[in-house]
């Protein structure tokens, strides 16, 4: 069996086998599909360490830390499994190291009164001009509420599906990673009034997609759509600042954290199958206390005359 066979099969495995997420697979794809063509680019038929660890080092050379450590990661998955299923005796990978320097680099936020700001503008600029383009305010304003009071990823959001929203509730069914499921509750009464409000005005669309969130054809609403729709009403309300779905979810955790709430409840809201996943976000939050002491701490205000 070539190469190609092996990647179609493997991956066919990801899916069926293994259950993994379109989005892992879609990676694991691309990922493998660059170590055929480099393989096949240099004439080698069977690769060995050395031919892997060329690769190794043009991925350092072509990506940033975080993509390189993706792909060294799904070759690696690819060769176990070769190894598990006797497709080959030996795994290079035993016999190669591969150490990264880690980055701390701590999670963007929104600050909250740009939060505000976008809400604001959006719950002050209702477009009732038909029922048609109120429906979709209606849609909008809730999903935007949802990142902020989920914490939600942008695809976990654009698939949730109507059947896993429980209005009476207020508790949402998320499916994450790895088809991993959780249960997310809504807490706020505004956010279900306005979620139920956009439920009642799009019902028959909701009901003959199957999602909760649909478009302008009756279709789930997409991820990109989705991002579109936020930069839309980020420049709208003023806001200079490039906001991304996936910064609500920062923005959630780290004011979770500041507010006291437990890292591992926390950790449970987001998935996260680590909690060192979720540490980060003490950061966050222990470095804009900082940067609040500075500024307001009473030794700061006090005049002390020192001796010469």
């Amino acid at each position: 069996m070539n190469q190609t066979d092996q990647i179609r099969k493997y991956l066919e495995y990801c899916k069926f086998r293994k259950e993994l997420d379109e989005k892992t697979i879609k990676a694991y794809r691309i990922d493998l599909g660059q170590f055929e063509d480099y393989v096949s680019n240099i004439g080698k038929d069977s690769p060995d360490k050395e031919v892997i660890e060329d690769f190794i080092t043009l991925l350092h050379k072509k990506f940033k830390q975080k993509t390189v450590k993706r792909k060294i990661a799904s070759l690696k998955a690819y060769y176990n499994y070769l190894e598990e299923k006797e497709i080959i005796e030996h795994n290079p990978f035993r016999k190669i190291k591969v150490k990264f320097k880690e980055l701390k680099l701590l999670p963007r936020i929104i600050p909250r009164e740009e939060i505000e700001q976008l809400l604001n503008y959006m719950y002050t600029h209702r477009d009732k001009r038909s029922e048609r383009t109120y429906k979709f305010w209606l849609r909008d304003i809730a999903v935007i509420e949802m990142f902020f009071a989920t914490g939600a990823r942008v695809y976990e959001i654009s698939n949730i599906r109507a059947d896993n929203v429980d209005l009476s509730s207020g508790l949402i069914r998320i499916m994450g990673k790895g088809g991993k499921e959780r249960y997310i509750p809504v807490v706020t009464k505004e956010i279900l009034e306005i979620l139920q409000e956009y439920y009642t005005h799009n019902i028959e669309a909701i009901k003959a997609s199957g999602f909760f969130f649909v478009n302008s054809r009756g279709e789930r609403y997409t991820e990109q759509s989705i991002r579109l729709m936020l930069k839309k009403y980020t420049r709208l309300a003023g806001i200079e600042r490039n906001i991304t779905p996936h910064m609500f979810r920062h923005s959630f955790a780290t004011y979770l954290i500041e507010e006291g709430i437990d890292i591992s409840c926390v950790q449970k809201i987001l998935g996260h199958s680590s909690i060192k996943t979720t540490q980060i976000y003490i950061h966050v939050a222990a470095k804009k206390q900082a940067e609040m002491l500075k500024g307001m701490h009473p030794r700061n205000q006090m005049n002390i005359e020192r001796a010469a």
